[in-house]
């Protein structure tokens, strides 16, 4: 029986064989025939923006989703392809999905639809978002988008993502409304600091005591200084520094120098920005042998200017009119590679004409040049003046024929 099975058999896989061709050809080139869905490659999806991601069989990482926003070739999409995968089941957002969307999204100046994902993350709440995060919008909101009430209003609407602001948040928005002189502003928003479970710090009181002295409101800035130790806070040399300008700037130069000695009294270490403050408003006061003075004192006690102290310094020499004091001086900030302005050679060379001191007159012109500064007309009239008090020169050389070496 076997054997007669076994012919059967050999003649039907010939058959078979010979007519596979013809049955390819009428199944898989039939009009009818519809291929099975074949899964994008991981690099082909995180090269283009056109993909249908909903209809993307593979599982997506987080991490590859990252990367699909970080390549994307249109920023300003970054919404609504979030809104695409957030239709996927294996979708499962987190903060670092939420930061490279509001980057992206920055990038192309987005920014109602930055707001619209913030509406989305408050309503959806998958998951929960750092101070980080909400630093970074409100950075977004303030320095780039120029929305300063959307900043105050994502500050105290983070509560409502189960996030608290850090100080550091609360201060970045404090100095922003400062920055951008909405004083008034400004107290409203640091009387609601214990809404947000702020402690007030050193540096929110330092920017408080900013905002009131650009106002002119010094006698406020004075209250708010007095709240340091109340607030368990020590005032740094940046609060002294910053009333300090305001006093000088307003001529009131010997309250600031009390400042000054109530520092050395609180054990708070000058620098050389304080310093560059009260010389600038001694000279400006027409009291530049004190600011001078204050130079000597301040190397003395080791505290090392920088070059806006040399130039302060240069200054009151040049204001009090001693030029050579003046001319050695520039010599030590030239050695010290300090350039001068343009301004204090214009005064220098100025004060040595009129004391018709030619040889100093000649190094102070070479160093001008040399430091790229080109003397203007009425600088070289008042040189050509000191060199022909006569003024009957002129006619017989030219100009070259003077100046030259």
């Amino acid at each position: 029986m076997q054997n007669l099975i076994n012919p059967y058999k050999t003649m039907f896989l010939v058959r078979f064989l010979s007519y596979r061709p013809i049955i390819h050809r009428l199944i898989f080139q039939s009009p009818l025939y519809c291929p099975p869905s074949r899964p994008f490659s991981s690099s082909q999806i995180q090269k283009s923006d056109d993909i249908n991601l909903v209809n993307y069989k593979d599982w997506l990482s987080p991490n590859e989703i990252i990367k699909i926003f970080q390549n994307l070739k249109d920023p300003n999409s970054a919404l609504n392809l979030l809104n695409q995968i957030s239709k996927r089941k294996d979708y499962k957002p987190n903060e670092a999905i939420y930061s490279v969307v509001v980057k992206n999204l920055a990038m192309a100046k987005n920014f109602d639809a930055i707001e619209t994902l913030m509406e989305k993350i408050k309503f959806e709440r998958k998951c929960r978002l750092s101070d980080e995060f909400f630093y970074n919008v409100i950075k977004i909101y303030g320095h780039l988008a120029g929305r300063i009430n959307r900043a105050i209003e994502t500050l105290f609407d983070m509560p409502n993502y189960k996030c608290w602001p850090s100080v550091r948040t609360f201060n970045f928005v404090l100095n922003l409304l400062v920055n951008t002189k909405q004083f008034d502003v400004v107290h409203k928003v640091y009387i609601r600091a214990s809404e947000l479970g702020v402690e007030i710090d050193a540096c929110c009181l330092n920017i408080i005591i900013k905002g009131l002295c650009r106002c002119g409101e010094l006698d406020a800035a004075f209250k708010v200084f007095d709240e340091f130790p109340k607030q368990k806070c020590q005032p740094s040399v940046r609060t002294f520094s910053t009333i300090m300008h305001a006093l000088c700037e307003r001529g009131r130069i010997d309250e600031a120098l009390g400042l000054l000695e109530r520092m050395e009294k609180e054990d708070v270490a000058p620098d050389a920005i304080m310093f560059n403050t009260l010389i600038s408003g001694l000279r400006k006061q027409g009291r530049a042998d004190e600011g001078i003075e204050m130079f000597k004192k301040v190397m003395l006690k080791g505290c090392d200017p920088n070059p806006g102290t040399y130039q302060e310094v240069l200054y009151a020499l040049l204001d009090a009119k001693r030029y050579l004091e003046a001319r050695n001086f520039m010599a030590v900030m030239i050695d010290k590679r300090v350039n001068p302005s343009f301004e204090s050679y214009k005064l220098l060379i100025h004060g040595l004409c009129n004391g018709m001191l030619l040889g100093d007159l000649d190094w102070a012109l070479r160093q001008m040049v040399r430091h790229g500064f080109v003397p203007r007309m009425g600088m070289w009239r008042q040189i050509l003046g000191c060199l022909f008090p006569d003024g009957d020169c002129c006619t017989t050389c030219s100009y070259e024929e003077i100046l030259a070496d």
